[in-house]
């Protein structure tokens, strides 16, 4: 898989960096984006700017409580899941993911590591770290999107 890398220099960044992700996974009905980093370091904010890029105008539930939030955008489906409060992988069946296809479907998922091997593997890997006052986005992932998301990256500095 290729990687690109970006700056990011805090939640605006961070959220403009959402929305090119939502412009390069336009071209797919559905996908599967792993959501990594410690707590705080802006997974949450990332999504948001997706979902806002995709035409959400309500409120991004964060996920942390509910472990997922379903989102229908301009007749697209969005699951934003946040595994961090699974006590065991297996819980992940309990959560009725089968009403939300990932042929069909964006799956948004944090801390995809607490599923251990359940979950398909992802179209995308976002990794995110604190550095300084900003953060470090990495992304690996099938090269067509990179390509689609490199220009958007460079455009956030």
């Amino acid at each position: 898989m290729s990687a690109l890398v970006v700056e990011l220099s805090g939640p605006v960044q961070t959220e403009a960096a959402g929305a090119a992700l939502a412009q390069a996974l336009s071209v797919t009905e559905g996908a599967i984006v792993f959501l990594e980093g410690d707590l705080g370091a802006g997974k949450t904010t990332l999504a948001r700017g997706l979902l806002r890029a995709l035409g959400l105008t309500g409120a991004v539930r964060s996920p942390t409580y509910t472990l997922m939030e379903p989102y229908q955008v301009a007749g697209r489906g969005v699951l934003h899941m946040d595994l961090y409060r699974l006590q065991d992988p297996a819980e992940l069946w309990e959560l009725g993911l089968d009403s939300y296809p990932p042929a069909r479907t964006v799956w948004l998922v944090e801390w995809p590591e607490r599923a251990a091997t359940l979950l398909p593997a992802p179209t995308l890997r976002v990794h995110l770290q604190h550095v300084g006052a900003g953060r470090l986005m990495s992304v690996e992932g099938e090269p067509a999107l990179l390509d689609r998301l490199r220009p958007a990256m460079k455009a956030l500095h």
